[in-house]
């Protein structure tokens, strides 16, 4: 009886970052038969990610997407271990304004800093350093977690959606520049994905009650696999002509052309 290959047998992806959405997104990728280097700055993260995964396919490290040196090692790492890179999928965020009540007005620097470092700067590091190896591997794939903040033009979170759109920016000039060199670029915009951290973090009242009325589809939130699966895509030989584009994973939360 034949296997029918996964979506990304044999390419080497890189997962930048872990966590919620990330775990889901190394598990699904291994699954499609990916060889990974997945990486956080939580070594603990990184050490319950890899443990559920084959650890002959899968390695893990340590990284600090905003730092340039960090980001060298672990596309060195992919590259010296499997022998090429054919996608990154750049998920790590930090989002300090993300629980401010206040605007522009009130919004302390330092955490205007600390996002645009991690969100826009990392993401422009990660891009610098991965897409010269695509491209002497014959092309490959960049995927952006972006999200629905980037054009939802809230009242908060002001730092935390500039640099989304910032990230939407990025992978557009990716697409137009090195697309005649094989390399395709596109982010995922989530809603509200569920997944083990709200368990344990604090969330604004209402906010739950607020994107269940806005969505759709009613039944539930979406979760890291609907992230995974479309990301598995992207990164896929089947998504070889979607370039450039922001998809949406938020139950109909967003309405755009």
């Amino acid at each position: 009886m034949s296997v029918v290959p996964g979506l990304l047998e044999e390419k080497v992806v890189i997962v930048a970052g872990l966590g919620g959405i990330g775990n889901g997104l190394a598990r699904r990728y291994a699954d499609e038969g990916a060889r990974l280097v997945v990486g956080d700055l939580d070594e603990g993260t990184v050490s319950r990610a890899v443990a559920e995964l084959d650890p002959v396919r899968v390695l893990g490290t340590s990284l600090d997407g905003a730092d340039e040196d960090s980001v060298i090692s672990i596309v060195r790492l992919a590259v010296e271990k499997f022998g090429r890179l054919d996608g990154i999928h750049v998920n790590f965020t930090n989002a300090a304004d993300a629980y401010l009540p206040g605007g522009v007005v009130d919004l302390p620097l330092e955490a205007f800093d600390e996002v645009m470092r991690v969100n826009t700067r990392g993401f422009v590091i990660c891009a610098k350093h991965a897409i010269p190896p695509m491209i002497e591997a014959g092309g490959g794939s960049i995927v952006f977690t972006a999200s629905i903040d980037a054009y939802n033009g809230a009242g908060t979170r002001v730092s935390y959606a500039m640099s989304k759109a910032a990230e939407l920016a990025l992978m557009r000039h990716i697409a137009r520049k090195y697309g005649p060199k094989g390399i395709r670029a596109n982010a995922i915009a989530p809603g509200l994905i569920w997944h083990y951290k709200f368990d344990e973090q604090w969330m604004p009242e209402g906010i739950v009650e607020q994107t269940r009325a806005r969505q759709m589809i009613k039944s539930r939130f979406g979760n890291p696999d609907d992230v995974a699966a479309l990301g598995a895509l992207l990164l896929s030989d089947d998504g070889s002509f979607i370039t450039a584009q922001t998809i949406s994973v938020d139950g109909g939360v967003t309405f755009r052309p």
